[in-house]
């Protein structure tokens, strides 16, 4: 049914198992720790939850500036 109803998006049918995989590296990008995301997901690994979420280098990069106290005293942040 979700591929179904996903047909008509760009790069559709979904399938429930991508969404899995997207909801997850959007709560890893969001910052959701790791027994969060292990406890939503249902993993007892870590290696079996990286396969989850693939955090992508931009992301990593925004969430190192996003912490960085000197970086967010910066003017145009």
């Amino acid at each position: 049914m979700f591929e179904t109803h996903t047909s008509g998006d760009d790069d559709g049918p979904y399938t429930s198992h991508q969404w899995r995989h997207s909801r997850l590296t959007h709560a890893a990008e969001d910052g959701a720790s790791t027994p969060v995301l292990m406890k939503s997901s249902g993993h007892t690994s870590v290696r079996s939850l990286a396969k989850y979420a693939r955090v992508s280098d931009e992301e990593l990069r925004r969430y190192h500036a996003d912490g960085d106290p000197a970086a967010r005293r910066r003017p145009g942040r």
